[in-house]
């Protein structure tokens, strides 16, 4: 049997019935560049494997293997020998998960979890075959129910100074405008170099790759409301919408008439 190409790069997003619940199918050898998603994700490794950045370290995930990722968290993703991995992740908006498990932290960003597995692939196939919203949700609670191995028994505390905090918190209040580093410095009491190198060793990103997240983040909520892709390029602070489709083709492997699509925009 030949090899498949490392040039393999396919994706599918499903929105549901249940707001805030997307599933993305994907298969692809290309490396994605630290990037974060303002969503949970719990997924699956279907063939090959990855090598990544996490809250917690590089780490590496083989087929079988759950992987997660916490609203905010930094990583990225290179295909283990240049192959091409598939995977299947559920993205879960913290809203979802707000009450039944408030503060919740996923603290393991690989593991070998055959009941967690189990969960995710049930959920998944509840999108794909339909389900309404009581069916999904009750999807959701039963998948948070065969995690125990991936929560925290207490929130990881950050390790980020006040100011840094307020810097971060400007930027994502401010994504469209974009303030200046001088101006992030002066409010945070920092020098520019203070703020540049303590913000990525805070956050994993410095300020303008922090930035340029948040304003993907907006984007993809506003597209889900169905706005226009030029409206919602505009609204994110991108230049045009070509600007946008780069972006999230770069940092997230589909374009944004893609992401469209899934949402029934």
């Amino acid at each position: 049997m030949k090899p498949r190409p490392a040039t393999v790069d396919a994706v599918r997003i499903r929105g549901s019935a249940l707001a805030g619940l997307q599933t993305i199918a994907a298969e692809s050898a290309r490396s994605f560049p630290r990037h974060m998603h303002d969503v949970y994700g719990i997924g699956v490794i279907d063939r090959g494997g990855q090598r990544s950045a996490s809250g917690r370290g590089a780490v590496e995930a083989v087929r079988g293997d759950v992987i997660t990722v916490n609203p905010g968290e930094v990583h990225d993703g290179v295909a283990l020998r240049g192959e091409a991995r598939a995977w299947r992740m559920l993205h879960l908006a913290p809203a979802l998960l707000a009450d039944a498990a408030p503060g919740l932290e996923l603290t393991r960003p690989v593991l070998n979890d055959p009941a967690l597995r189990c969960g995710v692939e049930r959920l998944f196939a509840r999108v794909a075959e339909g389900a309404d919203a009581l069916a999904l949700e009750q999807g959701v609670l039963e998948l948070l129910r065969d995690a125990p191995g991936a929560l925290a028994p207490e929130p990881v505390p950050r390790i980020a100074s006040v100011a840094l905090e307020r810097a971060r918190a400007r930027i994502a209040d401010d994504c469209v405008t974009a303030p200046t580093l001088a101006e992030l410095a002066h409010e945070a009491g920092l020098s520019r170099w203070q703020l540049l190198r303590g913000f990525a060793a805070a956050f994993g990103l410095p300020p303008h790759a922090w930035l340029q997240q948040c304003r993907l983040s907006r984007a993809r909520r506003l597209i889900a409301q169905g706005r226009a892709l030029a409206d919602a390029a505009a609204g994110a602070g991108f230049a045009d919408q070509s600007h946008m489709t780069r972006a999230f083709v770069r940092f997230l492997g589909f374009t944004p008439g893609a992401y469209a699509a899934a949402h029934g925009a």
